[in-house]
Formats: structure tokens, sequence, C-alpha cells
């Protein structure tokens, strides 16, 4: 059999094949000179959805500087990361990066904050929830092909993008959502990349939070994952200038958790001996996963990050100014949809009002941090 173009040379049984891919949306030719997953891959990077997370918030809303993670920084590190560990389990390399690319194309401005105020506005109309708007991106809302909506992206990368979903959702989504409904797991790309993004997540804002001055040392200390990596930077780097001291330590945490990370896995893919996908999604529990000690010590810094960085009195303010200003423009787009571009306006007298609002959440939602700042004063006259 001829290996598929940009396939990686060689993938583990349990890994997702190209032949065996569960195909698009809407059939197309295969592409001559990469795979498919390279496919994807390439559509998600030349997409508009893409292209705006560059100026979306992580933590720290954009223009509080330039040097904190956006949204398309902390995805190219989650990509960086998960392709590491795609790699030494032998897993598909160009799905992950897909996957990884794709994960937060949904996310609205103001980071969380945003995402809260815009699923209660959403609360009478069906909710919104960020995992599920990001798989809506690029099914529908993504306007570049004239033969089909959105990106027509391969059901494994779908399938990645939607991490989480509820019942009532999932019923709605056909063979997509049938493992939120039987309890079946996702491919091992997939587990991999939720992972990955926790990891990124983790390290990276423990370097915001260090640089904005919100976080010290000395309260990370408190954190094994942290207090292992400084004591072995400071013993051998004295005197190191905190810039690269800080840096040190990160590289040591990340070096733990993945490292953990690929041998955990290791170890639980082969007592499972899966020998396809599909015994894959038929396991009992997912094979990615750290180890129990390494698991703890990642949810403590979790838990200490949540206190003492999102939980911060001016984080705190920045992001309750963030989620008043999405409740306002949800409102002024629900009540004159004409307020918004052609390809998104509704005549208040068309449809019914859930249709609307949904509309209004995908324009909301699409904003980069900037531009619903912008676009707030242009409606509130400041």
């Amino acid at each position: 059999m001829t290996r598929p173009a940009g396939s990686p040379a060689v993938l583990a049984p349990c890994a997702a094949h190209e032949v065996s891919s569960r195909g698009r949306r809407h059939a197309e030719p295969p592409p001559a000179y990469r795979g498919e997953f390279q496919r994807d891959r390439d559509r998600i990077v030349h997409s508009t959805a893409f292209r705006r997370l560059m100026y979306k918030t992580q933590v720290f809303v954009n223009h509080e500087g330039d040097l904190y993670r956006t949204r398309l920084t902390h995805s190219l590190e989650v990509a960086q990361i998960a392709r590491s560990v795609a790699r030494a389990l032998g897993l598909n390399e160009a799905l992950v990066e897909a996957i990884s690319l794709a994960h937060d194309l949904g996310h609205t401005p103001f980071g969380h904050a945003g995402q809260d105020a815009l699923n209660a506005c959403m609360r009478e109309y069906g909710g919104f929830e960020h995992n599920l708007q990001s798989l809506r991106v690029v099914d529908e809302l993504e306007h570049k092909y004239a033969d089909f909506p959105g990106l027509n992206l391969t059901f494994e990368t779908r399938e990645g993008i939607l991490k989480h979903c509820s019942a009532k959702n999932a019923r709605e989504l056909g063979e997509l959502g049938r493992r939120f409904l039987e309890r079946s797991q996702p491919s091992l790309e997939a587990q991999l990349v939720d992972l990955a993004d926790a990891i990124a997540y983790n390290n990276h804002d423990v370097d915001d939070g260090y640089r904005a001055g919100l976080l010290s040392i000395e309260g990370l200390r408190s954190q094994a994952l942290f207090a292992r990596g400084h004591d072995a930077v400071a013993a051998r780097y004295p005197g190191l200038e905190d810039r690269r001291f800080i840096y040190e330590i990160i590289r040591r945490m990340i070096d733990r958790v993945v490292t953990d990370l690929i041998e955990t896995s290791r170890a639980r893919i082969e007592a499972a001996a899966p020998g396809s996908i599909d015994d894959v999604r038929g396991a009992a529990g997912p094979l990615v996963a750290l180890s129990d000690a390494v698991q703890q010590e990642h949810q403590a810094l979790k838990r200490y990050l949540f206190r003492n960085l999102y939980q911060h009195e001016r984080v705190q303010a920045m992001t309750q100014n963030a989620g008043h200003m999405l409740e306002q423009l949800f409102d002024a787009y629900l009540r004159d949809p004409g307020e918004m571009p052609d390809e998104f306006a509704v005549p208040a007298e068309a449809g019914d009002r859930r249709q609307r609002a949904r509309t209004v959440a995908d324009y909301v939602a699409g904003m980069t941090d900037r531009f619903a700042i912008a676009e707030h004063a242009r409606l509130t006259d400041g």
C-alpha cells in the first residue's frame, strides 16, 4: 500500500491513519502533494478566524502589553508540545497540529470572561460554549470555498476540536456527537491535544503572571512543580537575572510534565495494546494521561493560578469590564441587527428571536479584543 503524501513515516497501529479516515462532510478529490490532515492544517492557518486569534485575550487583555500570550501564541505552543509527544508515541503529527491550531477558533474576545458573558446572554437561546463554537466556525462560519460552507475538515480533526459536549447538543451532531452519548473515547491525537492545551496554559500563565508582577517567585515556590525547577536552576546558575531565571524554571517544569506524559501514555498504550483507532475508541478510558503524582502537581498549580492570578483584583477588574462590554454589544446588536455587517445582519422582523440571537453570538464571538472595544465605543458613545 502506498503511503499517503505527507503522512509520518512510521505510525503506531492505533494512531489515526489517513487511509482509514471517516472523511469529510462534503466529498473532495484527494490532495496531490500533501496528506488529508495536512490539508486541514493548511486550511486552518489560512482561515480568518485563525488570524483573529492574534488579537484575542489569553489572560491579559490584548492592549495590556505586547509580550503577553494571545490565543494565537497559545495555540502555537499547544501545537509544539503536542507534536513533540505525538512523534515520541508514533501518533499522527499532522492531525495533532491541525487540532491544536483549531481548538480555540471559537473563543470570544476577552478570554473566559467573554465566554461567560456571552453564555449568560445566550442562556434562553441555547447557551454559548467556545468548544462548540470552534466547531461551528470550521463547519459553517468560514466563507472561503465555492463548493461548501466552512473549511470542510476531516472527521478526525473535527472530533479533536470538540472536546466537550452536552447530551442535548451531541444528539444534534450525528456521528460526531455519538461518543458523548455512548461514552466512548476520541482518537489518541485528540486526547493528546486536550492535555497539551492544559500543560501549555498552566506554564505560560506562570510566565505571564510573573511578567505582570501578579505572581512572585516566593509564592510560586509553594508549588512542587515550580519549587523543583527553582532549586535546580538556583543551584546550577547562582546569581542568574530574573528573566532568564524564570524561563529556565519554566523549561524544567514543562520538561517534567511532558516527559511524564510520554512515559505514562506509552505504558498505558502498551498495556491496552489497541490494534487500531477503533480499539482506542472502545477503551474504557483515556490512554493518553499523566501519572497520578504529576497529575496532582499539575492540578495543584492550576488551583494556585486560579486563586492568585485569575482571581487577582487586577485581572478581575479587567474581566468584569470586558464582560459588561460584551453584554452591551450583544444587547445592541439583538435590538438592531442592522448594526452588523451584511453577512451577519438579520432584519428584526425576520426569523425567530433564537436564530437572531445565535447570529449575534456568532458575530460577537468572532471579534478581536480591540475591535470589540471600538464597536462598544461606537454603539454606546464611549
